[in-house]
């Protein structure tokens, strides 16, 4: 039996698609799937489908808060929850990291899941800027990436290419029916499978045939 290909869209500026993204990482070597990090705009699929984010409503921004906490400890991923985290994501915009996220995905994907990793570390973990062109290119740094690899990935974040890519990923994550992030999608038995949130990755195991072992799995087993 082949295996399953599992597409992960993602946006740095979400929690939850982290916890995501770690345990996905873990299962790629435990599952029987092909994992593909699809990097896309949150702040877009927001705005084609009505969807507001939690902190546009008090009660439900007040419970993120609490589950955060929660489910960082339970997926062992270092998400740190400042009480104002939540104003933080509404005054940030993550258009320009996705944009240098997309570009080393064209250009030089081996580093992908370390970058992605360092963006989630620096917002969620450190509390500081992801915005900026010298924070990203800290960001890039810390993720191993040259000096050079980075100064052309970021002047490749005003090209038509960059845009339209991650233009183009996002209407995809879209057309799988995608409302927010993340959203994972299986391509199982000839069709897709959409699965939104971190905390449905257990469904998507018994969905593909596959055993799910908890967030942090023992790649022994």
């Amino acid at each position: 039996m082949g295996r399953t290909l599992v597409e992960l869209f993602y946006d740095v500026i979400s929690p939850y698609s982290w916890l995501a993204f770690e345990a996905l990482c873990r299962y790629q070597h435990i599952w029987n799937i092909d994992l593909r990090f699809r990097p896309a705009f949150l702040g877009g699929i927001m705005q084609q489908t009505g969807n507001k984010p939690p902190a546009m409503l008090p009660k439900r921004g007040e419970y993120m808060l609490k589950d955060m906490k929660r489910m960082a400890k339970y997926y062992q991923v270092p998400v740190r929850m400042s009480p104002d985290a939540l104003q933080q994501i509404l005054k940030t915009s993550s258009l320009t990291a996705m944009r240098f996220i997309t570009a080393i995905d064209m250009t030089n994907p081996q580093y992908l899941e370390p970058l992605s990793r360092e963006f989630w570390m620096r917002f969620w973990s450190q509390h500081e800027d992801i915005s900026q062109p010298e924070n990203i290119l800290a960001v890039a740094r810390q993720a191993g990436l040259s000096s050079e690899l980075s100064q052309k990935a970021l002047e490749m974040t005003s090209s038509p290419a960059v845009k339209d890519r991650l233009k183009d990923t996002t209407t995809e994550a879209l057309k799988y029916g995608a409302f927010g992030m993340p959203a994972v999608v299986a391509h199982y038995d000839g069709k897709p499978h959409l699965f939104f949130g971190s905390d449905r990755l257990e469904l998507l195991g018994s969905v593909i045939g596959e055993k799910w072992l908890g967030p942090v799995p023992s790649p022994k087993l």
